[in-house]
């Protein structure tokens, strides 16, 4: 019977039958059932603001029940449930075909499954044999817009609401008796069982909608992360003798240094380094060289401003230094018994503690402006052992050591670039090759004769560089000779000194035993 037009649904048949707690009450309200209730102006059912306009407004109520507001939470349009420890008091309800009874207060509210999620269909059983779905539409329109109605062969049916809050002013209904008409056969009534049911429609709405959801997060996560991501940095253009001419001017702008640096690391990098360009290569290199002095200036100002921030800094902590000790002196004078006998036990107490906190705070400063008091006699210690001949002689040896350094750089980068003539003029040669002498081949010869000359040019200068290399090593063993001579003499030196005290102090021993 339940497949029997219910297609997509499943369903719960089981019936709910509630025990009277309360005869008399019962009672008094089957005692209505043939009556007209009384003329009392009742309270609708739901507001005409949500759209629910089925119901009749002139509602009666039974004698002695106080109107509630019979709408029950569901979406965030209904008002919060009343407590579960007092009973709920609904309303009789008349419809055209038929009337609805409320369910004795006194007994417990009517069970109901967990709510499936998005759902909007609801199972209503303990339908009276002769209700037609026209009057089942007339009873759960009132609810809202519904969308499908399966009826079975027994005595429920399932009904699916447009919005899924709709469910819960149906669930409303659940206890109430039906009666159609004014009949009082037993076919003609029923008890009401409204509860959630389980479709796969409003489960996969719900998933939809969901997923829906989900890729709009997703989305909005993105727009996120791509407004919040840093700029990628600007793409390396490929080597060229253009964009290298340009490079070379960048390198000298200091406001431009960092940017043509880095295209200049990438370029070595990728292996745009070969014979022809090896000389452009190496002046960019020089020109990126050249900014060192200009860097080592920057780091000595910055030097000196954290020099002058340090003087400032000892100088504030002087004066707190000072007040501090003003404040421990003025705790120090009311501590004293001609003041301190006319302070109360609390006030001594208190004058106490500022007392303590106050010179160990001061302690605190003391050792902080101390340790930057040390900090400055080591550094005058330092410089002052510098002023040692000793170290005077190491500070000459390593001027010759670095001064020799560089001559060996110099003397390698010259025969770098005479590498790099002799690679120019062997490749002159191969584009010379077996032409016949023209013009052009005139001014080849010419170029390789000029090229010839400045080798020989520099052959001369690197053997000058190299004499004066050899000029600077026997200085430099001069200098560690005349070292030593210079050590020995002070040797000596010392000890003479050091007989010529004994001696003294020999001759004067004997003058005093003499005398």
């Amino acid at each position: 019977a339940a497949a029997d037009g219910l297609g997509s649904i499943a369903i719960d048949t089981t019936q709910l039958n509630m025990s009277v707690t309360d005869p008399t009450a019962w009672a008094t309200a089957m005692n209505n059932l043939g009556m007209v209730p009384v003329g009392l102006a009742g309270q609708q059912l739901v507001t005409d603001s949500i759209c629910v306009p089925g119901f009749d407004p002139s509602l009666s109520m039974m004698t002695g029940i106080t109107p509630i507001n019979p709408m029950i939470p569901g979406m965030g349009l209904v008002p919060p449930p009343p407590p579960t420890d007092v009973p709920v008091v609904k309303e009789i309800i008349h419809c055209k075909s038929c009337t609805l009874f409320p369910p004795n207060p006194n007994l417990p509210p009517p069970s109901t499954r967990e709510r499936p999620p998005g759902c909007k269909t609801v199972f209503v059983g303990g339908l009276p044999e002769n209700a037609t779905e026209e009057i089942i539409q007339e009873v759960f329109e009132q609810c809202g817009d519904i969308t499908a109605i399966r009826k079975s062969k027994k005595n429920f049916c399932h009904i699916r609401f447009a919005e899924e809050f709709m469910v819960d002013k149906a669930i409303y209904l659940s206890g109430y008796r039906m009666r159609l008409g004014s009949s009082t056969d037993k076919k003609d009534s029923g008890r009401l069982h409204v509860d959630f049911a389980q479709a796969r429609d409003d489960f996969y709405e719900w998933e939809c909608k969901q997923r829906m959801l989900a890729r709009e997060e997703r989305h909005r996560r993105k727009m996120e992360e791509d407004r919040l991501r840093p700029p990628s940095p600007p793409a390396i253009m490929h080597y060229s003798e253009h964009e290298a001419a340009l490079l070379a001017e960048k390198l000298k702008d200091d406001s431009k240094f960092s940017e043509a640096i880095t295209v200049l690391l990438t370029w070595i990098e990728r292996g745009e380094v070969n014979r022809r360009s090896a000389n452009q290569f190496y002046s960019m290199v020089q020109s990126a060289n050249s900014h060192v002095r200009r860097l080592m200036n920057e780091k000595a100002a910055h030097e000196q401003e954290m020099e002058q921030a340090k003087e400032s800094f000892k100088n504030a902590l002087t004066g707190i230094l000072t007040q501090f000790e003003q404040i421990v002196a003025v705790f120090n004078a009311s501590t004293r018994q001609k003041a301190w006998d006319h302070f109360s036990k609390a006030q001594r107490k208190n004058i106490d503690i500022w007392r303590k906190h106050s010179e160990e705070l001061r302690n605190a400063h003391s050792e902080q402006l101390m340790g930057i008091r040390r900090e400055e006699e080591m550094e005058m210690s330092d410089d002052d052992s510098g002023d040692n001949p000793s170290k005077k002689l190491r500070v000459d040896d390593s001027a010759l050591a670095a001064q020799a350094y560089a001559l060996k750089e110099e003397n390698d980068s010259l025969r770098w670039q005479l590498d790099a003539y002799r690679n120019e003029v062997e490749l002159l040669k191969q584009e010379k090759g077996q032409l016949f002498r023209t013009e052009e081949s005139l001014t080849k010869d010419q170029q390789l004769q000029f090229l010839q000359q400045t080798m020989q040019g520099m052959q001369q200068q690197l053997l000058s560089i190299q004499e004066e290399l050899n000029n600077k090593k026997s200085e430099l063993e001069q200098a560690k000779e005349e070292q030593t001579h210079t050590q020995a003499m002070l040797k000596v030196l010392q000890e003479q000194l050091k007989s010529a005290k004994e001696l003294a102090e020999i001759n004067g021993h004997d003058e005093s035993q003499a005398n």
